[in-house]
């Protein structure tokens, strides 16, 4: 049996003339959370779809739990949980009565449904709210419903596309309890996030794709080790000198050196560049403020493998999950229209 939960060799995927994923490699070893980071547009919601079986690949192989996700579609679905971007559950309807429709519509009888909808509203702390109406929730709450519904059919591999976007850290971090929760059971999760310190606390492995490729892959400590396992953070005294202190930065630790706000922060490769910074700085006549060594984190990596900072939110203003990357498919619209669709696919037989 393969170690893989969810696997791809050589994925492919077109939309007219744009290439979303153009031979991604990748897997989700079973009973961890892979983290699938990148830009807007680098094929991210693309791969989730084909694994979903709610998108055909044009090339290359997708399994899930060892089922080709083409030939064995609704075994697959059958197997997986799916959360997107935007809550979609019914906001006219109660928290109980959502979860009990999509037990019905999964097949349960309506006394398991109702049971199981019980068992789903206590684990997500949302009993005292289970007879309101949704749209009366919070949206930490909804969040909390959503992830509940996709779970109602006891899946053991969830796809978890920007779940906690637009939450607050309160929310957020609840929400990361619960999927340390699901996969402490033994469940597989593959976590799209663009906040980078959610991939780094929750990602047992990562992979950056970028332009509908793979550009980097390891744990977060191996990543960061690639672009330097350390950040050397200083801020002169005197602000006039920032741009001069850059430039002797620069000089010795490469071009990775930028400023952020009154600190100029450059990757550590070699343990010799802080006394080497320090001593040519003093030659100059730069007084330094503060001066610190610290760990690299996801964002500098990211920052590193793409050239720009991720991007939290949607700002393409897309409703629901209908084409959350860009991926310039316009043409995936067509397949489906958003969150509720996505599900609404998944629970097909």
């Amino acid at each position: 049996m393969t170690t893989y939960a969810i696997e791809a060799e050589g994925l492919v995927k077109r939309f007219k003339d744009t290439e979303a994923l153009a031979g991604v490699d990748l897997g989700a070893r079973r009973g961890t959370v892979l983290g699938l980071l990148g830009p807007n547009g680098a094929g991210k919601t693309t791969a989730v779809r084909i694994f979903a079986t709610l998108l055909r690949p044009d090339g290359g192989r997708a399994q899930v739990a060892g089922h080709d996700v083409v030939g064995e579609a609704g075994v697959v679905r059958a197997m997986v949980g799916l959360t997107g971007q935007y809550a979609a559950v019914d906001e006219n309807l109660t928290g109980t009565e959502n979860l009990l429709l999509i037990g019905r519509l999964l097949g349960l009888s309506r006394r398991d449904a109702r049971a199981r909808a019980r068992e789903l509203l206590e684990r997500f702390q949302l009993t005292d709210a289970a007879g309101r109406a949704v749209k009366t929730f919070s949206g930490g709450m909804r969040r909390r419903l959503d992830l509940a519904a996709s779970l109602v059919g006891r899946p053991s591999i969830l796809f978890l596309d920007e779940p906690t976007t637009g939450l607050d850290p309160h929310s957020r971090g609840e929400l990361w309890d619960l999927l340390r929760g699901l996969v402490a059971d033994g469940a597989t999760a593959l976590l799209t996030t663009q906040y980078l310190n959610e991939a780094d606390v929750l990602a047992d492995d990562i992979v950056v794709i970028d332009k509908g490729r793979v550009i980097a892959e390891g744990t977060p400590d191996q990543l960061k080790s690639q672009v330097g396992g350390q950040v050397l953070e200083l801020r002169p005294v005197a602000e006039r000198d920032l741009a001069r202190a850059h430039v002797l930065v620069a000089g010795a630790a490469g071009p990775e050196a930028r400023i952020e706000g009154e600190t100029i922060t450059a990757p550590v490769k070699d343990p010799e560049l802080m006394p080497a910074v320090v001593r040519t700085l003093d030659r100059e006549g730069i007084a330094v403020g503060e001066l610190a060594l610290r760990r690299s984190s996801l964002d500098e990596v990211f920052l590193a493998l793409t050239g720009h900072r991720a991007e939290p939110g949607d700002p393409e203003g897309n409703g629901g999950a209908a084409v959350r990357d860009g991926d310039a498919d316009r043409g995936a619209d067509d397949v489906v229209g958003g969150d509720s669709e996505l599900r609404k696919a998944v629970m097909r037989p």
